[in-house]
């Protein structure tokens, strides 16, 4: 790849973090920092232009970014997310990090873009044993075909990356970065930890 492409980073927020009692997650505090505050700084320190997605406490995740909530109605899941991404932001690539993902690679921006070639459309991180749909890059012309997949009911990220050109990269040396802490109990866990 010649020159970096021209991205914005989303953090995704918007969910309804049922697993965690409903709080809004993003906010919710590891060792006295809001998840968010280590996902912005993991990004930033990789020079990432940063956006959130949030349909709640919008001010809140002003100091982080653009702030901007999903078009689709009913939280269709990260995939709302991604299309609301698409749909209100200009960019020419979109990549997307969940906000319960403290723990993200260094390097993971330099090796999500070393993947992209002329007719890469989706790039997704997998750590050795799994694919991770949320740690993602999508290139501005898979949004018509986002757009019909959502409309058709479809909400399993995985399916869309079959009618897309989909890079995978490798993040096996760094299971532990994909980390996410969807419960109180992992939250205190991973806190005692850390």
């Amino acid at each position: 790849m010649q020159s970096l492409p021209e991205t914005t980073w989303v953090i995704l927020a918007g969910g309804q973090a049922r697993r965690m009692g409903g709080k809004d997650k993003g906010l919710v505090t590891l060792n006295n920092k809001p998840l968010i505050d280590y996902v912005h700084d993991r990004l930033t320190e990789q020079g990432a232009h940063v956006a959130v997605n949030a349909n709640r406490n919008q001010e809140t995740y002003a100091q982080y970014g653009q702030v901007f909530s999903d078009v689709f109605e009913g939280f269709p899941g990260p995939l709302g997310g991604i299309h609301a991404a698409m749909a209100q932001l200009d960019s020419e690539w979109y990549g997307f990090v969940p906000c319960d993902c403290p723990n993200l690679p260094h390097n993971l921006l330099e090796k999500m873009y070393q993947t992209i070639s002329d007719d890469t459309e989706i790039v997704v991180a997998h750590d050795g044993e799994s694919v991770q749909p949320v740690v993602t890059m999508y290139k501005r012309s898979v949004f018509e075909r986002l757009q019909n997949f959502l409309n058709n009911g479809d909400r399993k990220i995985v399916l869309l990356y079959d009618i897309c050109k989909t890079e995978f990269v490798d993040f096996s040396d760094e299971h532990d970065a994909f980390i996410n802490l969807n419960t109180p109990d992992e939250l205190e866990k991973f806190g005692a930890l850390s």
